[in-house]
């Protein structure tokens, strides 16, 4: 009979088992509380903080749930299959397809969707097709940031700025649509020299795999069903987080009810995402408490007041260089009260930084942060170093030549 652990021990084990990103989503937890504790951040602000992103931890809980579910009958291989058979081996053509399906599902299902959603598709691609899985799983990352500029509903920031400027969605979609081709040809050029090209990849073709069978077709059937509904939601113009937060909790219900009926071993306590959850929380305690003690009066510096060129660039990287540093929706609040109401462009080019721009950081967007829990929950490495030196050349190139055609194109 094996010995039950001590909870000294299991704390130990626990301990051991974080990773360095585990362990900065406690600490940034930690810090939140600290501050609340000590009074730097105020009771009330804490709560009214901690209410407004409970809709939002309810999303991440369900969403991830479903995505995991989702996985787990299958639904994500078969996608997968598909896609590897459509390149039919070529690695060009593979590429193209996995750009487009990535870019239309940001654009019209929101960056975040992407995250949950394809991320998983695309790990089970690498799997089924025998290839290297970083060069699929940066295609998804970035492009939910970066193709998340033509429509208000691809990104909660555009959602805020389109408000703001007082743009309906043809409207937008006319206003942004040469900034958004520009930012795709930025990232597709990165992405094929940087993880695509021969060198890089390993192998001239790619093995296309044989249609398997599905284990269980009232699990996958079922899962699948559940994230179509939660699609269509989307699509029926479900976007706020109270909205998005009960649409992903009756698809997660579905796909929960299926497992418990046909398989209940995948109801376990693993698919909580705890580490997200904490991380989110501890930020949405740190950022109000740095607007408390200047962050405010430092990004309206930075911007400045200038509509021009020079004020639209200020604006677009003291966006993204603060998206990086906390996160692209408190920085793109901040920078928007720093912005004067006059300066639409000017205030457009804030967007785009907020939205091309953080893909330096783990933390740099949701979309981010979804997007590297499904890497730990794949095994799939993804080397930090190499991350955050491509993520700035993307940053940059991307943020500057967007900036120039957003000018250039009126």
């Amino acid at each position: 009979m094996s010995r039950v652990p001590s909870p000294t021990e299991a704390l130990r084990r626990a301990a051991r088992s974080l990773g360095i990103l585990d362990w900065i989503r406690i600490g940034v937890l930690a810090l939140g509380l600290l501050f609340v504790a000590t009074g730097t951040l105020p009771a009330d602000t804490a709560r009214s903080s901690v209410e407004r992103i409970a809709p939002l931890l309810l999303f991440l809980f369900s969403v991830i749930v479903l995505a995991e579910l989702t996985k787990e009958a299958g639904v994500f291989d078969a996608l997968a299959q598909r896609m590897a058979r459509a390149g039919r081996g070529n690695y060009a053509a593979l590429f193209l397809l996995c750009v487009a399906f990535a870019s239309v599902n940001t654009v019209f299902l929101n960056l975040d969707t992407t995250a949950v959603l394809l991320t998983p598709v695309m790990l089970a691609l690498a799997a089924r097709a025998r290839i290297a899985a970083l060069p699929l799983a940066m295609t998804t990352v970035w492009l939910a940031n970066t193709a998340s500029l033509l429509l208000p509903v691809s990104n909660l920031t555009n959602l805020l700025a389109a408000e703001r400027v007082a743009l309906e969605t043809p409207a937008f979609a006319a206003r942004m649509w040469a900034p958004q081709l520009t930012v795709l040809a930025v990232t597709m050029a990165l992405l094929w020299v940087f993880f695509w090209r021969r060198s890089m990849r390993g192998a001239d073709t790619y093995d296309v795999p044989d249609v398997a069978p599905v284990r269980d077709r009232v699990l996958f059937s079922a899962t699948g069903a559940a994230c179509l509904l939660f699609i269509a939601a989307i699509l029926a113009g479900v976007h706020t987080g109270v909205q998005l937060g009960i649409a992903a909790t009756i698809a997660a219900a579905v796909a929960v009810a299926a497992f418990a009926v046909r398989d209940r071993s995948a109801l376990r306590p693993a698919l909580i995402p705890w580490q997200l959850m904490v991380f989110v929380t501890g930020l949405f305690l740190v950022v109000p408490t740095l607007e408390r003690y200047g962050l405010d009066d430092a990004m309206r510096s930075l911007v400045g007041g200038d509509d021009g060129t020079a004020g639209a660039m200020r604006a677009a990287f003291a966006g993204a260089g603060l998206s990086n540093v906390l996160n692209n929706l408190p920085a793109y609040v901040a920078g928007e009260s720093a912005v004067p109401a006059s300066n639409k462009e000017q205030l457009l080019a804030l967007l785009i930084g907020t939205n091309v721009g953080p893909v330096i950081t783990p933390w740099g967007s949701l979309a981010t942060l979804l997007w590297f829990e499904w890497c730990r929950r794949w095994n799939v490495r993804v080397p930090i170093g190499k991350f955050l030196l491509t993520g700035t050349a993307l940053s940059i190139l991307g943020c500057a030549a967007t900036i120039a055609v957003l000018i250039a194109v009126p």
